[in-house]
Parts: structure tokens; sequence; C-alpha cells
């Protein structure tokens, strides 16, 4: 059976366990993975984790969970804790650009080594952020990285990891924390990861003002980034933009036309 089949049949019958009709939210613990799995006779994962990771960003729910959730609404599964989860409805799962967007040429200051040996993954996309500076243009704050790929914890979620962190500060001398979440190949931005940064940074720097970004490779040198916020418990989007990273040359007076109409 592959990957996916089991998991699918794993987190089948976790769901099962506990469903109602009428329940928005259900706990379970990371030992019931492997209950689930031998009650269905099949290969528990051997990194019990990575069953949470492939639902979160790689590929959707069964559609016997998905079928489940009311118009408007879909699962998603949370962190409550060390090894605790939480299935929970919310209006927002998957973080998708929009394909109707316009595309802005920026000059790619991607050093050309960089480029030559760059993987496109996810380390590759923050790395290009870095260098073209996207978190300064994209918010129109001046920011510095802070650290990447922090591992953590944080009350009532448990242990995490923030991809990148930057500060930041702006004209009028207020400081930021901007925690950056980066997706490339076939990973998709997840709304569970945003809350979890959102989380750590109130927690941590509660005195700096916290914007969370979300990035993630349209193709090798377009980049979309998203703003994100929580209202009322749920993830919401404040503004998304599309950036294509193109030699300088490209970027002709038709374009720069364009972009006055912009503002």
């Amino acid at each position: 059976m592959s990957q996916q089949g089991r998991y699918n049949l794993i987190a089948t019958g976790i769901f099962n366990r506990y469903y109602q009709p009428g329940v928005d939210n259900f706990v379970f613990n990371r030992q019931e993975i492997i209950e689930i799995a031998k009650e269905l006779g099949v290969v528990p994962p051997k990194n019990l984790g990575d069953l949470i990771y492939f639902f979160r960003y790689r590929q959707p729910l069964p559609q016997s969970i998905t079928d489940t959730a009311p118009t408007g609404l879909e699962w998603i599964i949370e962190s409550q804790g060390r090894s605790i989860y939480c299935f929970r409805l919310v209006t927002m799962n998957r973080i998708n650009p929009n394909i109707n967007l316009i595309q802005i040429k920026i000059p790619d200051a991607t050093p050309e080594i960089i480029n030559k040996y760059t993987s496109g993954d996810e380390q590759a996309l923050l790395t290009k952020i870095r260098y073209n500076r996207l978190i300064d243009i994209f918010l129109g704050i001046t920011a510095y990285s802070l650290q990447n790929h922090l591992r953590t914890t944080v009350t009532g979620i448990g242990q995490i990891e923030v991809d990148e962190i930057y500060v930041a500060i702006n004209t009028n001398g207020q400081q930021f924390i901007i925690p950056v979440q980066a997706k490339a190949g076939n990973d998709q931005l997840g709304v569970v990861q945003t809350k979890n940064d959102i989380a750590y940074c109130n927690e941590k720097f509660p005195e700096l003002i916290c914007r969370a970004v979300s990035a993630q490779f349209m193709e090798k040198n377009i980049i979309a980034m998203f703003e994100l916020a929580i209202e009322e418990g749920q993830v919401k989007i404040v503004q998304e933009k599309h950036y294509k990273l193109v030699p300088a040359d490209q970027i002709s007076e038709n374009d720069l036309q364009n972009y006055r109409n912009y503002t």
C-alpha cells in the first residue's frame, strides 16, 4: 500500500473514533496513530509526526473526512501540546496564490553563484527573499533577518518550527517581529503554521508588532507573498503580491509606467 493510502486509512480511523455530527473540534494524541494502524493492520509511519505534516502541507485530508465539513468550512489538524493534536473546523486550510494577480518585476539581486547552486527548495526560497529584500518591499518597512529554522515551544501548542524570523522598523520608529513561512515543491502553505508562528511571536515578543508572512514559489523566479493575520480565531489574508525576479534590463519603460498606476 502507498504511503498516502496508509496515511488516509489512519487519519480516517482517528477521525471516526471521535467525530459526531455537529462537533467542530476534538482532541487525540500521537500514540493513537500507532493504535489505529494496528487495528487496521497497516504499518504506522516510522516518524509519527510525518503523518501530521503530510496532511498539513502536502495532501488534503481523505474525502471521507472533508465531506463531513459544513459548507464554507474545512478540517485542519492543530497542535494542542506535546504529542497532542486537535481536528478543528476553520474557514481556510490552505493558502493558495491567486493566479489572476499581476506579476511585479523586481531586479534580481541574487548573486549568480547562489543561482548556480540553488536547489529550488524551501531554503532557496528563503535565500532569494533575503537577498532581494522582499520582506522590506512587500511590507514597506526595513527588515533584518534574525534567525531561521528556529525550533522552539509555545504554551498550549508544544514544539514548533519557524522557517525564518525578521525584526523590522518603520519611519515612525515602530518595531516589528515578522515570522516567515516558506514552501516550495509539492509542499503547500497552511494556516496551522501561521497560527503557530503568530502565537510564538505574541508570547516571546509581546512588545513588538507581529506581521506574519507566507511565501511560495509559483515558478522558479516567481514568488507569491501573503501577509496574514488572525481575526476572530481564523487566519485571514491581509494582502497578497506576486514578485517576478528578472535581470534589470528586462524591466521596460512600459512596466515602470504601469507600476505608477498600482499605488
